[in-house]
């Protein structure tokens, strides 16, 4: 598949995603994450939520109500470091980030996706962030996605990396 095809591919499930996104369905993911394996794990790396992404905000404030470890993205030279999370952000490329923050470790790792396919293949936005990320760290890989961007089979590259869970507010789906 070319790049433009990806690109395609990608504003598409952009706009369908835009379509499948409401408040109620983030709950049901929401629900879904606390009734799941995932949430007895401590320190948990979360994306900032932004446009018609799965809604972050909530289970951020429900992990630190919790005493869980809130980590998130920060990227620096062109990697993805997950620091503590902080109300104080910047913007980098339109994503809000924490202005500072030394790299930790985490057991559980929420990302974004534009689409996933049966074998936990993800579609993100392109820039290869999460992919390295997930190639140089041991956490659970778990995305969060609306039932609706779900597709039988992605293009994938050499240096994809698959998720081992996706939540949708239909449930939890495993594949490894």
């Amino acid at each position: 598949m070319t790049v433009d095809e990806k690109a395609q591919l990608r504003t598409r499930f952009k706009t369908i995603r835009a379509e499948l996104k409401s408040s109620e369905k983030d709950k049901a993911i929401l629900d879904r994450l606390v009734k799941s394996p995932f949430f007895v794990r401590n320190r948990f790396f979360v994306y900032l939520s932004i446009g018609s992404e799965a809604d972050t905000r909530r289970i951020i404030d429900l992990l630190l109500s919790a005493d869980k470890r809130v980590l998130v993205p920060r990227i620096e030279r062109n990697r993805m470091y997950s620091v503590p999370y902080s109300a104080k952000t910047e913007l980098y490329m339109g994503i809000p980030q924490p202005v500072s923050g030394e790299e930790e470790g985490a057991d559980v790792i929420l990302a974004p996706l534009v689409a996933f396919d049966e074998e936990g293949y993800r579609l993100g936005y392109g820039g290869g962030y999460y992919d390295q990320y997930f190639a140089r760290c041991n956490g659970i890989r778990v995305g969060l996605a609306y039932e609706g961007q779900a597709v039988k089979t992605l293009p994938r590259d050499q240096y994809d990396v698959p998720l081992d869970a996706v939540v949708t507010e239909a449930g939890v789906r495993y594949f490894t």
